[in-house]
């Protein structure tokens, strides 16, 4: 896919998105994270030169190569780490240019492996964002915590990992994460609003920023089918 069309891309998705929001009961902001995994460094330079500044990676290697490759030329770059978390890869996320949040913690093991190693980047750094991902439909070969520990792990995010700023949840079930988010807001005081739901991809953000989304990630609509080495 050419850099134009993937540009143009970008520009309706954005004014799509915006629009969604301005008819929204449920949602009064949502962000574009562009999901740049196995896409070009050219790609996602593009799309930030048009104003794009969140993008989501998948692979750890995609992500220290391309935050590498890019952290002269696109210093406010904000990236998302999307993919399924290991243990042993947690130091080199928390190193990589730019990154901004953790979309996919679901054990107070990897919390506070994750606490740990930002704890590394000193009391100058702002605390890495982090949500957790719930698994809706408890289904045993997906990722993610279950509906009825997640209020529980969020809740040991925000007291025990001083290092991290837990913003709220993950996953593709919509009215089941809206139910969490209103379960932790009554936890914690703070009002549903103010509690980021990361829910929606390419073929259902429009749908998911009804359903109150703070932020979609869009891949295949904007810079076309994913792309394998052969």
């Amino acid at each position: 896919m050419s850099l134009e069309i993937v540009q143009r891309n970008l520009l309706n998705i954005l004014e799509a998105v915006a629009d969604a929001v301005t008819i929204s009961s449920a949602t009064k902001r949502c962000r574009l994270v562009a999901v740049s995994k196995t896409k070009s460094a050219e790609m996602i330079e593009s799309c930030f030169s048009q104003g794009q500044r969140h993008f989501g990676e998948n692979y750890v290697q995609e992500l220290e190569e391309k935050s590498a490759a890019l952290a002269s030329k696109c210093a406010e770059i904000r990236w998302h780490f999307i993919g399924q978390v290991q243990s042993n890869k947690i130091s080199k996320i928390c190193n990589s240019s730019g990154i901004w949040c953790v979309e996919t913690v679901e054990s107070e093991k990897h919390a506070r492996l994750f606490d740990k190693e930002w704890s590394k980047h000193g009391a100058s750094s702002s605390p890495l964002r982090v949500l957790v991902q719930v698994n809706t439909s408890e289904e045993e070969n997906k990722g993610g915590i279950k509906i009825s520990e997640a209020p529980k792990l969020a809740e040991f995010i925000r007291k025990e990992c001083l290092n991290l700023n837990h913003a709220s949840g993950v996953n593709p079930d919509f009215e089941k994460l809206y139910t969490v988010r209103q379960a932790w807001s009554e936890i914690t005081g703070e009002t549903p609003e103010s509690v980021e739901l990361s829910m929606g991809m390419s073929d259902d953000f429009l749908q998911a920023i009804q359903q109150g989304s703070t932020s979609v990630r869009v891949g295949s609509k904007l810079f076309g089918a994913r792309e394998y080495k052969k």
